[in-house]
C-alpha cells in the first residue's frame, strides 16, 4: 500500500454547507500537497515528561467525584499498515454529563460541574494502546440549524510518529439517535467510515459495579483509515 494512499468517501469535504461554519471557514484556495516520503522522515514523537498525575483519569481533578456515568474508554493505534504506533502524544478533551464544556465561549444553559474539567492526554504503550477514566458526555445544542443536538462525544487529537500521522476526530457512542441528524457525523461520505467513529461497547473492559468499559481503534492513514472530525 503506498503511504499516502486515501480511499474515497473517507475524509468529508472541507466545505460541508449543511455544517453551516465550514462555509465560512473552509479553504477556498487549493490545497498544498506535502510530500509523504518527507513527512515520513519528520519525527515529532513529544516528550513524555509533559504527562501530568491524572491525566488519564479526568474524574480525579477535583476535590470530589464528578456527576455523571463513570466510564472508561480504551483502544488501539495503528498505522496504515497495522503496526503500532508507539509512544505517540493522545489528547482528549470533552463536555460533562450535562453537556456543557468548561470553556468561556460555551454559554449553554446547562451547569458546569466543578470536579469536572474535561479534558486529559497520555502517550501509548508499545502495543499502541491506551486507556482513559472519564464521564460519559452529554448532547448539546449548537445552533446550527432548528433542533440542532449534536450526540455525545469525545474530541481525540493524535499526533502519531510523524507529520502525515496528524488526526483530530471524535468518538461517538453506539446506538445513539441524534446521528441521523448530526450534519458533523453525516460530512462523512462513505457509511463504513462513519461507523469507525462508533467507539463498542466492552464487557471485558468494564470495571465491575464501578464503570463501563468502550473500545475505540484508531488507524492512521491508508485505506481503513480513522475519518477526521471538521
Amino acid at each position: 500500500m503506498k503511504f499516502d494512499a486515501i480511499a474515497p468517501g473517507i475524509y468529508p469535504e472541507l466545505t460541508y454547507p449543511p455544517y453551516k461554519s465550514t462555509v465560512k471557514r473552509g479553504p477556498t484556495q487549493p490545497m498544498l500537497r506535502i510530500d509523504a516520503r518527507t513527512a515520513a522522515e519528520q519525527n515529532i514523537a513529544p516528550s513524555p515528561r509533559i504527562i501530568l498525575p491524572y491525566d488519564t483519569d479526568l474524574t480525579k481533578h477535583g476535590e470530589a467525584e464528578p456527576l455523571g456515568e463513570k466510564i472508561v474508554v480504551t483502544g488501539r493505534i495503528v498505522d496504515e499498515d497495522g503496526k503500532p504506533v508507539r509512544n505517540s502524544l493522545l489528547e482528549i478533551w470533552q463536555c460533562n454529563a450535562a453537556g456543557r464544556y468548561r470553556h468561556k465561549k460555551d454559554q449553554h444553559n446547562a451547569p458546569l460541574d466543578p470536579n469536572f474539567n474535561g479534558w486529559g492526554k497520555m502517550m501509548t504503550d508499545e502495543e499502541g494502546r491506551y486507556r482513559f477514566v472519564t464521564i460519559k458526555p452529554g448532547p448539546y445544542p449548537w445552533a446550527n440549524h432548528d433542533k440542532a443536538w449534536r450526540p455525545a462525544h469525545i474530541h481525540f487529537s493524535l499526533f502519531g510518529n510523524v507529520y502525515a500521522q496528524r488526526l483530530v476526530t471524535q468518538m461517538y457512542f453506539p446506538g445513539d439517535p441524534l446521528f441521523d441528524y448530526d450534519p458533523i457525523f453525516q460530512s462523512i461520505p462513505d457509511e463504513a467510515a462513519r461507523q469507525r467513529l462508533i467507539s463498542r461497547f466492552s464487557l471485558e473492559q468494564t470495571v465491575g459495579d464501578e464503570m463501563l468499559g468502550y473500545e475505540f481503534d484508531i488507524v492512521l492513514r491508508g485505506r481503513d483509515a480513522t475519518p477526521f472530525g471538521i
